[in-house]
């Protein structure tokens, strides 16, 4: 009769054991899986203030711009003093001092000013150091971003563009009309051969076609400048 109580006893005990390694297993699931869907929840919630963020700044940009446009229309010869007071409007490492915007591919985005620190192809759309501005007669507007995944990656869909896409750039108080004249590949160097009219002035864009070891070069030619 004693041995049979000593048996109860280690059976009850083995019970208690498989009983709160269960719990623990569950406990320690349930933690996981929460904190899986925190990380997942906090990079959703990260990337739609940044959206909303990005959304405010380009609405912003466009106020300043018509802001440029009227002052262009109530004085048709500028003195210093107003030449000034534009450029200190649309310069800026905080704001958007461009706007680039595709239809074709659903892109819209604002540029930072060469120097910025957010004028960086990791973080933005970059303007690259040897790009000129729109406004400046038979340049070239060269602009690079990611392709891929990711955040960052505005330009992954560049590749759907063909020949007479719609492009725009908005800059300074108007909007530059480009049109789409040439794509070509070239291998991913570290440099870019851009072939176009030194006639023309124009826009690059850059990136990187994805899984391969080259790069896409678009070459767009100014139509209309509004």
């Amino acid at each position: 009769m004693l041995l049979k109580r000593k048996e109860n006893k280690k059976t009850k005990v083995n019970k208690f054991n498989i009983k709160d390694k269960r719990s623990q297993l569950i406990i320690v699931g349930s933690l996981l899986i929460i904190g899986g869907l925190s990380l997942v929840g906090g990079k959703y919630l990260y990337n739609y203030l940044q959206n909303r963020q990005e959304d405010n700044m380009i609405q912003n940009f466009y106020e300043i711009q018509e802001q440029i446009d009227d002052t262009n229309e109530d004085t048709p010869t500028e003195s210093n003093e107003v030449q000034e007071e534009k450029k200190e409007i649309s310069v800026s490492n905080e704001e958007y001092i461009a706007v680039i915007k595709i239809p074709k591919i659903g892109l819209e985005k604002g540029l930072f000013k060469k120097g910025s620190y957010n004028n960086n192809v990791n973080k933005n759309i970059q303007i690259l150091d040897d790009s000129s501005y729109p406004d400046e007669e038979n340049g070239n507007f060269i602009l690079a971003g990611h392709s891929g995944s990711g955040r960052v990656a505005y330009f992954k869909n560049l590749h759907k563009l063909e020949r007479d896409d719609q492009v725009s750039g908005f800059y300074n108080g108007a909007e530059y009309k480009y049109k789409v004249v040439n794509m070509y590949d070239i291998e991913k160097t570290g440099t870019a051969n851009i072939i176009r009219n030194a006639n023309k002035s124009t826009l690059t864009l850059v990136t990187c076609r994805h899984n391969t070891n080259k790069q896409i070069i678009i070459i767009c030619e100014l139509v209309e400048k509004a």
